[in-house]
C-alpha cells in the first residue's frame, strides 16, 4: 500500500518537474555571437524569437544549430552593432529571405487572405450544418399512422 501510494505521488509530481521553471533552454547561441553589451544581446534574443530557422522551418534561429541559423544570429547581431532599430532589423532580414522567415507573418497584402480563411471557413461551416439540421427536421415531422398501424403499437405497449 505504501509503495502504491508513493508510485502516486511521483506520477503526480512528474508533470510539475516538466514545467518551464525547472527546464532549461536548450539555445543554439554560441558564445563567441553573443554580444558584450547586455541590451543589445536582449534585444538580439527578443529579435530572434520572432525569426524562422530557414532549414528547421518550425523553430526560431535561437534554438536552431543550422549554419543558416547561425548567419542570421551573427546578421541580426551585426544590424543592431551598426544601430538599426528592432524594426529595421526585421525588414532588413525579411526583405533579403523573405516574409517566410516570419514565424509569425504579418497580416498584410495577400496574407490577409491566409489569415481570414480559417473563420470564414467555420462560418461557413457552421451556416451549412445549420442548414442541414434544419432539413432534416422539417423532413422528421409526425407521422401519421394507418389504422392497422395504431392497432398493431396498441398490441404491443399494452403487453
Amino acid at each position: 500500500m505504501l509503495k502504491r501510494l508513493f508510485l502516486l505521488l511521483v506520477l503526480a509530481l512528474v508533470p510539475l518537474l516538466a514545467t518551464p521553471a525547472f527546464v532549461t533552454p536548450a539555445l543554439a547561441v554560441q558564445p563567441d555571437e553573443i554580444l558584450s553589451d547586455p541590451v543589445l544581446e536582449a534585444r538580439a534574443r527578443e529579435i530572434s524569437k520572432g525569426l524562422r530557422c530557414l532549414v528547421c522551418r518550425n523553430e526560431n534561429i535561437d534554438d536552431s544549430n543550422a549554419d543558416l541559423a547561425r548567419d542570421l544570429r551573427l546578421l541580426v547581431r551585426e544590424r543592431l552593432v551598426k544601430g538599426d532599430t528592432d524594426q529595421q532589423v526585421v525588414d532588413y532580414i525579411v526583405a533579403r529571405y523573405g516574409e517566410y522567415v516570419l514565424l509569425r507573418p504579418r497580416a498584410t497584402g495577400v496574407n490577409i487572405i491566409l489569415w481570414a480563411a480559417a473563420p470564414v471557413m467555420l462560418l461557413l461551416a457552421l451556416w451549412i450544418g445549420a442548414g442541414f439540421v434544419r432539413r432534416r427536421s422539417k423532413a422528421a415531422g409526425p407521422v401519421d399512422l394507418s389504422p392497422d398501424e395504431q392497432a398493431r403499437l396498441k398490441e404491443l405497449t399494452s403487453e
